[in-house]
């Protein structure tokens, strides 16, 4: 079995407009919620084993915020592919990997990310599977499993979404 992560980067700041879109750092909402999605990766025990992450700012800081709470066998890989690209770039991705990581955690953008989510979770909880397809917000963590034993064998809409957690929801249980 594999299992994927996939969470979009925490929220933005917007208020430079001189910024090039790739240089926008997190405000401070977003270092919030990132704090909170890492404590909430801890506190369950769902530490990825290899994690993909955007060459953009936002998906580097959200990283950082959630790294203080990861275990240390995880490899962190930085990919200028993850940014601006679409689902079947993810997925490309992910199909290469092969079978050494069994958890893997990718911090990218939307569209690609709830696109990449919606392609491949084919069944699950039908509310979390909704409350994803509608809306995936920053900082939002969806988790897909697979009965394949290796990335090369995920097919579209054969994975199981098993948790849709968002910043927002994580705050009041946090509380």
């Amino acid at each position: 079995m594999v299992r994927l992560m996939l969470l979009r980067h925490a929220k933005s700041d917007w208020s430079n407009i001189n910024l090039r879109d790739h240089d926008r750092p997190l405000n401070s909402r977003g270092w919030h919620a990132g704090e909170l999605v890492g404590k909430h990766i801890a506190a369950n025990a769902i530490f990825p084993q290899l994690v993909l992450c955007s060459t953009a700012l936002r998906t580097r800081q959200t990283l950082g915020c959630i790294l203080p709470h990861m275990n240390s066998e995880m490899r962190i890989q930085i990919l200028r592919d993850l940014y601006d690209q679409s689902e079947g770039d993810y997925v490309d991705i992910l199909t290469a990997l092969g079978g050494s990581h069994t958890t893997v955690m990718i911090i990218g953008h939307n569209n690609a990310i709830q696109d990449t989510a919606i392609e491949l979770a084919g069944s699950g909880d039908p509310e979390l599977l909704a409350q994803m397809e509608t809306k995936y917000p920053t900082g939002a963590l969806a988790m897909i499993d697979f009965d394949a034993p290796r990335w090369s064998q995920i097919l579209p809409k054969q994975g199981r979404l098993t948790a849709f957690y968002r910043p927002r929801h994580l705050e009041v249980v946090s509380s």
